[in-house]
């Protein structure tokens, strides 16, 4: 097609949106739906995962692409005219952290992707604007890493203090649609791309070839699902502490959210207990209700001599990582990250899966994938002070990795000299150490 416009010239358009939304932040937007053209389709196409997983229509990426001019042509067309149809999402499930149980996965068709992608960049631009610091997970430019960072700073400012782990009881699954419409008003009152939002909503789901229609919750897993569960919990978690516990604090505190997971800190037990019983009456009017189990109040301080540090926990897991103090290098305290114990043994299921699955396949080949595997660990887990679980990951694999190589025969199993020279010739990555915990520091706003 001629005049299409290039990305550099997409984000323009929607920095004018960010725009006026800063100017204004009680500014409600009436006209969105027009940015959504074909150019910025076609930029929600290039940006939309092309190796995900096929919906219930069963269309690949590559499929979709043959004649993307005109399809994005009639998916415009069609949902400014309100004729768009929402197909059920496809459900799958993952293994949750703890490895037992299973998170349920909403999977849309890859054209339904696209255009969700596309609304999703429309609407960043104008709730990034309203968006805290203190809110990290699903937003551009924010990682798990500066979640971690600006916890990991916090923390060593304050030198602790007492910590309130939440878990949000099957968040995506329980998030109320009307609440979401009334938060969407403040801010969003176009009727098309409305439209479009209440037809996700009420797709329904799509498993063991029957459909049902949840009435609470969106499909986690679907790409505008992150965004509405940031809106939502901006709301009744972000601008609540903020606006309402801040304000009334007898001591310091601050916290750090990443999407349904959160910690709150501070450095006043009696403001921590009155946070945590008020926390559940805040949740449970927006239809939310937090985990019994999982959600805890620990004293997480340094143990010193002669000091009055109540017994209990002395760690908390946020984020995959397992915070603990330490000494450091020069004998001070300092908060230590390492694998949480359920991350660790879920890969390595996984990793002895992988090593059943694949076992009669080359040696090359698996040491390529395993050693991929490696580093993408790595490039997550790479702290400083979490070198032994690097370590400890690499000892388990090479005994699960041998195991399934000397079950490729009925013959004698593969001796230790034998696999010795074969991880010789085949060495898998050392451990890389690819963060410092004060090189993340950063202070939370809220």
């Amino acid at each position: 097609m001629t005049g299409t416009l290039i990305p550099e010239e997409v984000s323009t358009r929607l920095e004018r949106i960010a725009m006026l939304a800063r100017e204004d932040p009680e500014r409600s937007f009436l006209s969105l739906a027009h940015h959504i053209d074909v150019d910025l389709l076609r930029d929600a196409f290039r940006r939309t995962r092309k190796s995900g997983a096929v919906g219930v229509d069963g269309e690949t990426a590559a499929e979709y692409e043959k004649d993307l001019d005109k399809r994005l042509e009639d998916l415009e067309g069609r949902f400014k005219s309100g004729s768009y149809y929402a197909p059920p999402v496809r459900r799958t499930y993952i293994p949750k952290g703890d490895g037992k149980t299973k998170r349920p996965i909403g999977i849309p068709s890859f054209e339904d992707k696209v255009l969700q992608r596309a609304v999703t960049m429309v609407l960043e631009a104008v709730y990034e604007e309203d968006f805290v610091d203190c809110s990290y997970g699903s937003r551009p430019g924010r990682s798990a890493h500066d979640a971690l960072g600006a916890l990991w700073g916090g923390l060593m400012e304050m030198g602790g203090g007492w910590v309130l782990e939440l878990d949000i009881k099957s968040y995506f699954d329980t998030l109320e649609h009307s609440r979401l419409r009334e938060i969407l008003d403040r801010r969003v009152r176009d009727g098309v791309i409305r439209r479009a939002i209440d037809k996700w909503l009420t797709a329904g789901v799509w498993e063991a070839g029957r459909v049902s229609h949840p009435t609470t919750g969106t499909p986690q897993g679907g790409v505008v699902s992150p965004l509405m569960a940031n809106v939502y919990l901006h709301e009744v978690l972000d601008v609540w502490f903020a606006k309402d516990v801040k304000p009334r604090l007898r001591g310091r505190g601050f916290m750090v959210r990443y999407v349904d997971d959160a910690v709150l800190v501070f450095s006043n037990e009696a403001d921590a207990r009155e946070a945590k019983d008020v926390l559940a009456k805040r949740f449970s009017q927006y239809g939310l209700s937090l985990h019994p189990d999982k959600t805890c109040l620990i004293e997480f301080r340094p143990d010193r001599p002669g000091g009055d540090r109540k017994s209990g926990p002395r760690s908390f897991d946020f984020l995959g990582f397992t915070h603990h103090w330490g000494r450091g290098r020069k004998g001070r305290w300092v908060v230590k990250r390492k694998t949480a114990g359920s991350r660790m043994c879920r890969t390595l299921k996984r990793l002895n899966r992988w090593c059943r699955k694949h076992r009669h396949h080359p040696v090359v080949w698996q040491h390529e994938r395993l050693s991929r595997a490696l580093r993408g660990w790595d490039n997550y887990y790479g702290y400083a002070s979490n070198q032994r679980a690097l370590k400890t990951l690499r000892y388990r694999l090479t005994r699960v990795w041998r195991k399934w190589l000397s079950r490729r025969t009925r013959g004698a199993p593969i001796t230790w000299d034998r696999f010795n020279r074969l991880l010789a010739r085949f060495p898998l990555p050392a451990p890389a150490v690819h963060r410092r915990g004060w090189s993340l520091a950063a202070n939370p706003s809220c």
